[in-house]
């Protein structure tokens, strides 16, 4: 239980890393926009998949090919910013868990549920507790 713990520190710990280093360190203007949603690092910290999107999701395909350009030069500024034995290599995936989110919540409008699935939980939840 505890090295699924430490896995988690490190992978919150590596996603904010990369994401300052994106954000100040480096000069490509392209990647600017790229919002980290999450780090999966092996236990041997050999590789790390770091999930990323855009505001604009039609973007990343070439956002993903500029990563992986400058993915060297990230992990030698994560290495300097993080104290770890190993920095990981770093592998650039497209999250599309938000694109999946929103194609749910369009299925569930054509069924009539609308936004009135979300505002229901909340409101059962206030009612259960006048009782």
């Amino acid at each position: 239980m505890s090295s699924n713990l430490r896995m988690s520190r490190i992978n919150k710990q590596l996603q904010r890393e990369i994401a300052l280093i994106i954000e100040n360190k480096i000069q490509k203007e392209s990647v600017k926009g790229t919002i980290i949603t999450g780090v999966e690092c092996t236990k041997d910290l050999e590789r790390a998949k770091v999930f990323f999107t855009a505001l604009e999701a039609r973007k990343c395909p070439g956002i993903l090919k500029d990563l992986n350009e400058i993915k060297g030069a990230i992990r030698g500024m994560l290495g300097q910013s993080i104290k770890l034995r190993r920095v990981p290599s770093l592998e650039f995936y497209i999250d599309k868990s938000s694109a999946y989110g929103a194609k749910i919540d369009s299925i569930l409008e054509k069924l009539g549920f609308g936004m009135d699935y979300r505002s229901s939980s909340a409101n059962d939840d206030d009612d259960s507790e006048e009782i």
